[in-house]
């Protein structure tokens, strides 16, 4: 049976060629080697602090692991501690119950069906439960060095506000971003425009002054200097 065909975005980017490739060249110098904020330890930790990611900061998501990995840093091991004992490491974090429910299940179809290792292919990370398309995509950047795309809420919107990928779901924008990324950058600008949405171009009040795309960005409401 063949895979439905993926949704093609409805627009196009706002800005030229030009401006693109000069807004991931600014990136580029200004962070060369970006990473996430995450902390792991290998594959399956990443795999594992990225489901717990979902609705939480990296900063809560650190502070419930720290210790968690210390301690189960396999599949095996963290099937050996158990849902409850995972659930109570995890218990800061919002919908930590489900969430130890799905590591556990995670977890056991690792071992039965993956031999225990993080199975480097996006379809079959998304097997895994509680793993969607963005966990994937971030699992196949970090972990295996695919220039995939995580459209997550500060990507979403730094796509939005600035013109660089305007859509109105997050796949919209991810398809979109992948024809209008240089590929060059393409390895990186996952991290470069979480990043910028997270410190810079933020929900309520961007930061427009300390902006290095500014001149850039089509964003109408830009906050002074």
């Amino acid at each position: 049976m063949k895979s439905p065909a993926r949704k093609k975005p409805q627009k196009r980017s706002r800005l030229s060629v030009a401006e693109r490739q000069e807004m991931f060249d600014r990136f580029s110098r200004a962070n060369p080697e970006p990473e996430g904020e995450l902390d792991y330890v290998n594959d399956f930790t990443l795999l594992v602090a990225v489901v717990l990611s979902a609705q939480a900061t990296d900063i809560g998501v650190n502070r419930a692991t720290k210790d968690l990995f210390r301690i189960a840093d396999t599949p095996a091991k963290m099937l050996a501690l158990g849902e409850e004992r995972v659930r109570n490491h995890i218990r800061t974090i919002g919908l930590y119950r489900n969430k130890a429910k799905n590591v556990i299940a995670l977890c056991e179809k690792l071992i039965s069906e993956f031999h225990g290792a993080v199975p480097a292919n996006r379809d079959l990370l998304e097997t895994l439960p509680g793993v969607g398309r963005k966990t994937a995509n971030v699992v196949m950047n970090i972990a295996f060095g695919e220039p995939t795309i995580a459209v997550d809420t500060h990507l979403f919107r730094v796509s939005n506000r600035t013109g660089l990928a305007p859509g109105k779901t997050p796949l919209d924008v991810e398809l979109l971003l992948e024809k209008a990324i240089p590929k060059e950058h393409l390895l990186h600008a996952h991290h470069w425009l979480i990043l910028h949405g997270r410190y810079i171009c933020k929900a309520r009040k961007p930061e427009c002054g300390k902006c290095l795309i500014a001149d850039l960005c089509r964003y109408d409401e830009k906050t002074p200097a």
